[in-house]
């Protein structure tokens, strides 16, 4: 396998537990624990700083753009369905972020806003990650040459010594940890969506 498509599917896995955390969380408050908006904030802050900015920056920046080079529309197909994806996710974080970015209580429709985005994002990228690693990775070995996995690697580097710089990437991998730490994921849950199962509150 190809080093930069390894480096991405190493940070699925990360991501993945965050989803298997986030949705612990959401069954709980389901079940009548109080939101707090700590918790809302520190999951749209690693949804945006490490799903989104860190790993869909890679994607978006260096994979796919070398893949529209080689003849793959940005408007058809499996990198625009990326793409089209990677936009409805910012859209449901966003509503999160709305909610961890209030002040006092949460209120009733601000449970029901995070309970509705994170319902929506968590299969959503769930189902992103299995097509990426099962259709679209598989598909950018095939097209690419290893010259181009290699300038490929190099700019991964470059991304992210830039985006790094401020110790962005361990931040956000420890927050990763603090989130998991506080709402443990179901280990079963994250076998089936690793494996492509879908979310449900059952």
């Amino acid at each position: 396998m190809a080093r930069p498509i390894t480096i991405l599917m190493n940070e699925h896995r990360l991501i993945e537990n965050v989803l298997g955390s986030l949705e612990t969380c959401v069954l709980e408050v389901e079940g009548g624990l109080a939101l707090e908006r700590a918790f809302a904030l520190d999951y749209a802050t690693f949804l945006r700083g490490f799903a989104d900015a860190w790993h869909h920056g890679k994607e978006e920046d260096i994979l796919f753009r070398r893949m529209v080079e080689r003849g793959f529309s940005a408007e058809s197909g499996p990198v625009a369905v990326m793409l089209h994806e990677h936009r409805e996710g910012r859209a449901l974080v966003g509503a999160i972020h709305g909610v961890g970015e209030g002040t006092g209580d949460v209120t009733p429709a601000e449970r029901r806003s995070f309970l509705e985005g994170a319902r929506g994002f968590i299969p959503l990228l769930r189902q992103h990650i299995q097509k990426e690693d099962n259709i679209l990775y598989p598909m950018s070995e095939r097209v690419l040459s290893s010259a181009e996995f290699e300038t490929m690697l190099a700019d991964f580097a470059a991304f992210e010594t830039k985006a790094g710089a401020d110790g962005t990437r361990d931040r956000l991998e420890a927050l990763a940890g603090r989130l998991v730490s506080a709402f443990r994921p179901d280990e079963a849950r994250v076998a089936a969506g690793s494996a492509g199962g879908c979310w449900s509150r059952g």
